[in-house]
């Protein structure tokens, strides 16, 4: 069972070997934390979730550390002061893991020997050790840890990893805390780690309020342009923590804020009480009528790419071409199929001239390709399916030009050298100018931007 959860910030500075005498300045974080320790320890959990943005995060999976022991310093921080070490919970890990994937949210175990082979972190980053430092010292046992890392997934998909990680605590009859850590706006002063900008105070302020109301709905929903602008670390570990709290209300206490060194620090505490109704049931209907309504409106490319990955992944065959659709059968051309999921690119494979007979073999073969075969991803899972969105680019033909002809909202490029070509579509976010457009083909095909290569520009009709 849920015993309690906390928002707790991570900065090392109010760890004492590190901030030293500049611990006075945040005194009311300081105090909160202490209190909020002790009401943690009074849950009497045995294993303590912490979810931290500062580990190995991902824009496609979740992760944890999964080593027997775990262990962390602040040495990076100009500490001298020793480590901790702490006991991981192996079973409440596996019990997660096996969920997760179940639900269709990867979830990736990292120990040492991954770790060290994938260049990813091993040990506990800050985002664990500072709320533990306080948490250690109210404790009168040893407590098992698991540190999961955050990543960029969908508010439901967080949420939900929330939910397993409640349903994992009660299968195992585990009491479990857990603590969201995380810092709010990192604007909210020029002298910050980040230029000022009003967003900062206005998104601290709405979680603060929404926190204190125990209003989950209300945290889900805010903007994702407010959190942008606002510069936030920790809102995601918030999603997963109120996840950990679904079907069941909850007393909030907000313990302390402030902000003196430009980094919005909040400490609030959650006690579980009586059951209530599930939010997560009503998030998936909401999710389930979204992508009906798209659906509806899908053009002929996105509906056949749709339903050749769907039946390739679920059935392992390709489907028939409908006869609403056999315009695809009438043309051939080079096809691009981009894959997103939760705004995140999650495959994209093309060809640039056309490889089949008709555009809606091209069409099935890189939709497979983009779902299954694009290096960068895992292959698609069944339960992604449904979180997808398609945009098909039906590609015309190539000729060739100067840098003066191009103009990356209208034209994609094609940068060649003998044996490498690089390519990119056109009216891609964030590429503007034409020394990117050319800057990110070049990369793509491996050639130096001091080489002899052959340019050339096309257009696209893209359907979404």
């Amino acid at each position: 069972m849920i015993t309690y959860t906390a928002l707790t910030p991570h900065p090392p500075l109010i760890i004492p070997s590190v901030g030293g005498g500049r611990i006075r300045e945040v005194a009311s974080t300081v105090q909160a934390m202490e209190y909020v320790a002790r009401e943690l320890a009074a849950a009497s959990p045995q294993t303590l979730v912490v979810l931290t943005p500062h580990g190995n995060v991902f824009s496609d999976c979740i992760t944890c550390l999964s080593e027997l022991v775990l262990s962390g310093d602040f040495k990076a921080f100009g500490s001298q002061a020793e480590g901790s070490t702490f006991n991981n919970d192996r079973e409440l890990l596996v019990e997660i893991s096996k969920r997760s994937v179940k639900e269709g949210i990867n979830f990736i175990n990292v120990d040492m020997e991954c770790a060290a082979s994938n260049r990813l972190r091993g040990d506990l980053d800050h985002g664990v050790l500072v709320p533990m430092h306080y948490l250690e010292s109210a404790l009168n046992y040893e407590i098992r840890l698991l540190p999961i890392s955050t990543g960029f997934l969908s508010n439901l998909e967080l949420y939900t990893l929330g939910k397993i990680i409640q349903q994992s605590a009660d299968a195992l009859g585990r009491r479990v805390a857990v603590i969201a850590s995380g810092d709010m706006s990192h604007r909210l002063k020029d002298e910050g780690p980040y230029d000022y900008h009003p967003d900062g105070q206005a998104f601290d302020l709405r979680v603060k309020e929404l926190l204190a109301a125990g209003d989950a709905k209300g945290i889900l929903e805010i903007p994702a342009e407010l959190r942008d602008n606002a510069g936030e670390c920790g809102y995601r570990s918030i999603v997963i923590m109120l996840g950990t709290l679904d079907g069941m209300k909850f007393e909030s206490q907000v313990f302390s804020y402030e902000g003196p060194f430009g980094v919005g620090y909040l400490v609030a505490g959650f006690r579980p009480l009586q059951q209530s109704p599930s939010l997560l049931e009503e998030l998936k209907q909401q999710e389930k009528e979204r992508v009906a309504a798209g659906r509806r409106s899908e053009s002929e490319p996105v509906k056949w790419a749709r339903m050749v990955l769907e039946s390739y992944i679920q059935e392992g065959k390709i489907p028939k071409l409908p006869p609403e659709l056999d315009i695809l059968s009438q043309k051939k051309a080079g096809v691009f199929v981009s894959l997103k999921k939760n705004g995140q690119l999650r495959g994209c494979i093309g060809t640039i001239a056309p490889v089949y007979d008709s555009l809606a073999q091209e069409i099935a073969a890189n939709a497979i390709s983009s779902g299954t075969r694009d290096a960068r991803f895992f292959p698609l899972e069944a339960g992604e399916l449904e979180q997808l969105t398609y945009s098909v680019d039906i590609l015309g033909e190539a000729e060739e030009c100067t840098r003066q002809d191009l103009d990356p909202a209208r034209y994609g490029v094609i940068v060649s050298t003998v044996g490498k070509r690089g390519l990119l579509l056109p009216d891609l976010e964030g590429v503007d100018t034409v020394d990117y457009q050319l800057q990110i083909a070049l990369e793509k095909g491996g050639i130096s931007p001091y080489e002899n290569y052959k340019i050339e520009r096309f257009e696209v009709k893209r359907y979404r």
